[in-house]
């Protein structure tokens, strides 16, 4: 007979794809859990000493007694590491199998994709988004293409999913990353040059190589557990403000520097 699961506080951050992924598995999950949204721009000034030592979201304190988020009990242990959790929960509510599946083939499966996702998407993503680096669009299409070439090939027998019919951790550790990559790209978003976005989401939303691609992100998008767990308007609004502000200063120190 399995343990009685203790509380569970999570803190997160609505802007984070990181953070988002633990939300995402305790969704699938269906447990109740005590959310506290960390301001990552003015964190409290207990989170460090009292949650994550890395001043990181997400985290999570589980077990001891209830009390208020933030004021965290020395009791309840503090984990860290967005990859860490998703594996955590899997653990503690076996209930949900798919999460990290039962099959030890699968299992092997879906931590291949995360690790695709951490080595090639994530990078290449970061460096044309948050840099501004146009010359990293070939490695983005060349990322997407390797995350797709990992998905089943048949959807409609094998699986809209990362390793099949059921959505698994694999799932929960992209999704964020590609929520958010729809709102900038579609919306030209980034420290790259005005128009640079639009283009590569042009390329992605019709060209015949990404069509794969497609099917999976929407299958994602109607997720219950991403949708629920997505802002997708403050995500806009915070990164219209954000990225405005880095691509002007690429742009100035492009000028400086000629």
């Amino acid at each position: 007979m399995a343990a009685p699961v203790e509380q569970i506080t999570l803190y997160t951050a609505k802007i984070c794809p990181y953070a988002q992924r633990a939300e995402i598995a305790l969704a699938e999950a269906g447990v109740d859990y005590t959310r506290f949204e960390i301001d990552l721009s003015n964190k409290p000034e207990w989170y460090a000493p009292k949650v994550n030592p890395a001043s990181k979201v997400p985290a999570i304190a589980y077990g001891g007694p209830s009390v208020p988020a933030d004021q965290p009990s020395l009791s309840s242990t503090k984990i860290a590491e967005s990859l860490v959790l998703l594996e955590f929960v899997a653990d503690l509510f076996p209930h949900v199998p798919t999460l990290l599946p039962t099959s030890p083939v699968l299992r092997a499966k879906a931590r291949f994709f995360i690790d695709a996702i951490s080595v090639k998407f994530v990078p290449s993503f970061y460096k044309f988004q948050v840099l501004g680096d146009s010359a990293s669009i070939p490695a983005l299409f060349e990322a997407t293409e390797a995350i797709q070439k990992l998905l089943p090939a048949n959807p409609d027998t094998d699986g809209e999913f990362a390793v099949g019919k059921d959505f698994s951790n694999a799932d929960a550790a992209i999704a964020p990353f590609l929520a958010r990559w729809e709102v900038s790209l579609s919306n030209d978003i980034g420290a790259y040059d005005e128009g640079e976005g639009k283009k590569v989401w042009e390329v992605l939303s019709t060209e015949p190589r990404f069509e794969r691609f497609r099917r999976y992100l929407k299958a994602l998008k109607e997720r219950e557990s991403v949708k629920k767990t997505f802002d997708k308007d403050y995500i806009h609004q915070v990164y219209s403000k954000r990225f405005a502000d880095a691509r002007a200063q690429r742009k100035a120190n492009a000028a400086t520097a000629a």
